[in-house]
C-alpha cells in the first residue's frame, strides 16, 4: 500500500513539474518580441516598414522619421554622428542597399584649414552605416580613388569573400571599378569600416558601422553618439597629410578639431551612451569631466553588466571601439577630450610666430634660413646659433620680436622663469574663434570659450529643460 502511495505521489510530482515547465515556456514565448514589435522597432530606425504596409519599390530611398527626445525601453535609439551623418539606404526585396563611394575629399578641419583627404561619400570620416541585427545588407562599393582598394568590415563575422582584404579574400577593386558586398548580420554592437590598404587608413578612410540589437540594451539610453578619432600630420603651408609621419599636429573628433567639433547637447537627467572608434597610429585616453561612467561595450560586443568598469577615462586603442554610458545629472559645459597633452591643441608644431626673447641653445621661431644654418647676421659660433625649430619664411617667423603668443602684456620678470615662453601653446585668447564656429550648439557659452577647446576635444553640455528646448528650437529653425 505504501509503495503504491509513493508511486502515486511520484507521478503527481512529475506531472506538476511538467505543467509548471510548460507554463514557463509559454510565458517565455509570449514575452519574446513579436514580429510586429520587431518591425515597429525597425521603423523607429527608419530601417523597415510594418508588414501590413506594402514594401517600397526597388531603389526608392527611405527617409528615417524624426528622432524622438526619448526612447521606450524596448526600442534602440538611433545613433547620432555629429558633423558627419548617416549613409542612406534603399530596400530591394527586403535587402537594405547602401551605396558607398571611396573618393578624394576636401575636409574643413577648423575655419580656415581645409585638408585634402581620402574618404567616403564626400567626408572623412565617412558616413555611418546603421542596421539591425538580423538584416541582410548589400553594399555597392565604387572606387573613385587613383589606386586600388577594398573595404574591410572591422569586427564583423562574415564569409571570407566579404571580409574585404584584397589579394586574400577578394580581388583588388581597381580605380573606376565596382564591387558588391552582400551579407547578413547576426551580431550587434559598435563596428567600423576601412580599407585594408595601410596608408589609406592614415588619410581619412574610416567610417562607423552600428548594428542595433533586436531588443534594446538595458538600462535604456536617451541619447546615443558615435565619435571617430583621427589624426593627421600636415605642415603649416600644406593641405596634404604625410601618411608616413609618426608625429601628428591635427587631432579630430568626427573630422573636426576643437573648437569646430559640435558639442553634445544633453537634457539634465538623461542617460547617454558615447561610442568611440579609433583608426590611426596613436591610442587615445578619452576623458570626460564631471561624471563617472560605465564602460559597457568594446569593439563588436556589449559587455556583461558585472564586467562594466567605472571611471572617468577610457583608453581607446588603435583599431578598437569603446562604449561608455553615464547619467547626465549635473548641469554644466563639460569637456570630453583625449588626455594626451599634445592632443589638446591644434597645429601641434613649433611656433613660427614672434617670441618674447632669444633663448639659449636651441631657439624657437627662427626663419627657415637660420634653421638650415644660413645665417644672415651675427657670429656663427654664438650660443644662440644652434639648431632652430622655425618652419616658415618672412616676418611671421622672426625670433627677435619682443612679443609673446596670446599675452598682450608680460608679467614682471617673466623672462627669468625657466620654460617661458614655451615653443608651443595649447590655449589662450589668441586662439579664440567664437564667431567662426558659432552654431546653435554653442549658444550661451562664455566669450572666448573657443580659445580653450582645441584638438581632440569637444563639450558635453548638460542643460535644464528650458535651455535644452531653446537650443533644439534653434536647430530646427536653422
Amino acid at each position: 500500500m505504501s509503495s503504491n502511495r509513493r508511486a502515486f505521489f511520484t507521478k503527481l510530482t512529475s506531472l506538476s513539474a511538467g505543467i509548471f515547465a510548460g507554463r514557463r515556456l509559454l510565458s517565455a514565448q509570449q514575452t519574446k518580441p513579436t514580429p510586429d514589435s520587431m518591425d515597429q522597432m525597425d521603423m523607429r530606425h527608419g530601417n523597415m516598414q510594418h508588414p501590413s504596409t506594402p514594401p517600397p519599390a526597388t531603389n526608392v530611398r527611405v527617409t528615417p522619421p524624426a528622432k524622438s527626445a526619448a526612447s521606450t525601453s524596448h526600442s534602440p535609439v538611433p545613433v547620432t554622428t555629429l558633423d558627419v551623418g548617416d549613409l542612406p539606404f534603399t530596400i530591394d526585396n527586403g535587402i537594405k542597399v547602401f551605396n558607398l563611394i571611396a573618393e578624394p575629399v576636401k575636409q574643413p578641419i577648423v575655419p580656415g584649414r581645409t585638408f585634402d583627404l581620402w574618404g567616403f561619400n564626400g567626408s572623412a570620416p565617412g558616413p555611418t552605416i546603421q542596421a539591425n541585427e538580423g538584416d541582410r545588407l548589400r553594399i555597392v562599393f565604387d572606387n573613385h580613388l587613383p589606386e586600388p582598394t577594398g573595404i574591410h568590415w572591422h569586427g564583423l563575422e562574415l564569409p571570407i569573400e566579404m571580409d574585404g582584404v584584397p589579394g586574400i579574400g577578394q580581388e583588388l577593386v581597381m580605380p573606376g571599378e565596382r564591387f558588391v558586398y552582400e551579407f547578413s548580420l547576426h551580431q550587434n554592437g559598435t563596428f567600423f569600416y576601412h580599407p585594408h590598404m595601410a596608408m589609406q587608413e592614415m588619410v581619412g578612410m574610416l567610417g562607423g558601422f552600428i548594428i542595433h540589437p533586436k531588443t534594446a540594451y538595458t538600462p535604456h539610453v536617451n541619447k546615443d553618439y558615435l565619435i571617430a578619432l583621427q589624426e593627421y600630420a600636415v605642415l603649416p603651408n600644406s593641405s596634404i597629410p604625410n601618411s608616413m609621419s609618426m608625429e601628428f599636429n591635427w587631432l579630430t573628433f568626427n573630422g573636426k578639431a576643437g573648437p569646430a567639433s559640435t558639442p553634445l547637447i544633453i537634457r539634465q537627467g538623461e542617460r547617454v551612451r558615447v561610442r568611440f572608434i579609433n583608426m590611426g597610429m596613436d591610442h587615445h585616453p578619452i576623458h570626460l569631466h564631471g561624471f563617472t561612467f560605465w564602460e559597457t561595450g568594446r569593439e563588436g560586443a556589449r559587455q556583461q553588466e558585472t564586467a562594466w568598469p567605472r571611471g572617468n577615462t577610457t583608453l581607446v586603442g588603435v583599431a578598437q571601439a569603446r562604449d561608455i554610458e553615464f547619467i547626465a545629472d549635473r548641469l554644466g559645459d563639460w569637456m570630453l577630450h583625449c588626455h594626451l597633452p599634445h592632443h589638446m591643441m591644434n597645429q601641434m608644431a613649433s611656433t613660427v610666430g614672434p617670441m618674447t626673447r632669444v633663448g639659449r641653445g636651441m631657439q624657437a621661431g627662427a626663419g627657415m634660413e637660420e634653421g638650415m644654418g644660413m645665417l644672415r647676421d651675427g657670429n656663427a659660433t654664438s650660443e644662440n646659433r644652434g639648431p632652430s625649430l622655425g618652419r616658415a619664411l618672412g616676418i611671421g617667423s622672426s625670433a627677435e620680436k619682443p612679443t609673446t603668443n596670446g599675452m598682450p602684456q608680460l608679467p614682471a620678470k617673466a623672462n627669468n622663469v625657466p620654460l617661458f615662453p614655451q615653443d608651443a601653446f595649447m590655449e589662450g585668447p589668441m586662439m579664440a574663434m567664437d564667431k567662426d564656429v558659432n552654431k546653435p550648439e554653442t549658444y550661451g557659452l562664455p566669450p572666448g570659450w573657443s580659445g580653450f577647446v582645441g584638438g581632440m576635444m569637444t563639450l558635453v553640455r548638460v542643460m535644464t529643460p528650458d535651455q535644452y528646448d531653446k537650443i533644439m528650437a534653434m536647430k530646427g529653425a536653422q
